[in-house]
């Protein structure tokens, strides 16, 4: 028999305590999930907290949407039903450092900036930086599969995460990958992890490797007056020996927001190492770009933390395709935004084929229907995707926020869901497939 809404209530409050249960409508609103509100917020603050609150979702049936900063919460479809917001921000500590391994051990509410500066002090850093990121949570960065520039030499959240302490839709603690106390047998779970909207488990631990902090590190916009110049430096730079860290591709819309020479596309490059090294590379950057039409200014190194704005509009689209299409793309979203009237900013990643695509408009049902599905309908013909990152639920409703995908894919996802959270509780619907 399910227990009655008080005695759900005082349930919650002698697990989380009364300062960290919410249900009072208005203070409800901030935590809707695509205009969905839940019915309580409850901010455990320890991993056997968290265990609890699922052991009573699944035994009542509640659906629950695990949050961190709350800034990747446009991910996904609108979820099916939505009675509990987890929220993890109270999960901040570092459980284990060993600097000479490189090695750190952090829970899951820490956010990016936090963890930066700890790290500080011993010259290292964790290199996962999606736009806009020092608030963000290490766990909701991850469950997202977010991330920005340093993708160019580091990889991704994926690369980076070497064990996960995580909880079960039943409550049950779990470990995964390094540091294994108890594993799911035949998955890598970490990686599993990652990407995963918090459908399959709540992370509540991370164990990630860390990389040491250049001594010296300069960074250039290199504007351009075409896409061909840009497509021709852009191809010459990657057959080319510079090593540069980061690398972000820029449209004009993109630089006026946050802040810089508003060219019609740029690249703007990163470049860390000694400083002999660092000169020497960066002359050869100069000449590299000055030889397909480029103009180079420094800029300060604040400006790679200071991209945020770029992909701020109510609308963000990811894609992903091949990399050498890049442009090409660029382009095509950008007449197909044009022809809709919505303004836009790109924010891509070279090298890897991904494209944020930031927009406002004032229809958005015109714009998913003369924008977005042609864009995913052409991009999908490659093999590409694009998905949804933000935008109203009417939106995601007409046009799926995960675009489409391959049947038999889907039928092994489905089994991994039905496996690890068999009660359907974790963010029922938000997932791909509707999962």
């Amino acid at each position: 028999m399910a227990v009655s809404a008080p005695a759900l209530h005082h349930a919650l409050l002698d697990i989380a305590g009364a300062a960290h249960v919410l249900r009072d409508p208005g203070a409800l609103v901030p935590y809707a999930v695509d205009g969905m509100v839940p019915s309580a917020v409850v901010r455990p603050g320890a991993a056997d907290e968290v265990s609890r609150v699922l052991a009573l979702a699944t035994a009542e049936k509640l659906a629950v949407v695990p949050r961190g900063a709350g800034t990747g919460l446009g991910l996904g479809n609108p979820p099916r039903r939505l009675d509990l917001v987890l929220e993890l921000g109270r999960l901040t500590a570092v459980r284990d450092y060993v600097p000479e391994d490189m090695v750190a051990t952090v829970e899951a509410g820490l956010t990016l900036g936090a963890l930066a500066a700890q790290l500080a002090s011993h010259r290292q850093m964790l290199a996962l930086d999606p736009p806009g990121g020092e608030p963000r949570t290490i766990g909701g960065v991850l469950a997202a599969h977010a991330s920005g520039p340093r993708r160019f030499r580091y990889g991704t959240g994926r690369d980076l995460l070497l064990g996960a302490r995580f909880v079960q839709a039943d409550g049950t603690i779990t470990w995964g990958g390094a540091k294994v106390v108890k594993s799911v047998t035949g998955y890598d779970v970490p990686k599993l992890l990652v990407g995963s909207l918090g459908t399959l488990g709540v992370l509540v631990e991370a164990t990630l490797r860390l990389h040491p902090m250049p001594p010296e590190s300069r960074s250039w916009q290199l504007g351009f007056s075409s896409a061909e110049a840009a497509r021709a430096f852009l191809a010459a730079l990657l057959d080319s020996p510079l090593q540069p860290d980061r690398v972000a591709l820029l449209d004009v819309g993109a630089l006026r927001a946050v802040g810089l020479t508003p060219d019609p596309i740029a690249l703007l490059v990163s470049i860390s190492s000694v400083a002999e090294a660092v000169q020497a590379q960066g002359g050869t950057l100069a000449q590299l770009a000055a030889g397909h039409g480029g103009r180079r200014d420094l800029l300060a190194e604040s400006i790679w933390s200071g991209l945020g704005p770029a992909v701020a509009g109510s609308i963000l689209l990811r894609a992903a395709f091949e990399p050498r299409r890049l442009l090409d793309w660029a382009a095509q979203a950008r007449s197909l935004a044009a022809r809709v009237g919505a303004e836009i900013a790109l924010l891509g990643q070279p090298g890897h084929g991904v494209l944020q695509i930031s927009l406002e408009a004032d229809d958005g049902g015109r714009l998913g229907r003369e924008m977005l599905l042609p864009l995913r309908q052409a991009i999908e013909a490659e093999g590409g995707s694009l998905v949804v990152e933000r935008g109203p639920a009417r939106l995601k409703s007409e046009c799926e926020a995960w675009g489409s995908i391959n049947l038999d894919l889907l039928t092994i996802m489905k089994r991994i869901k039905g496996e690890f959270d068999p009660g359907d509780v974790l963010s029922p619907g938000r997932f791909v497939g509707g999962l």
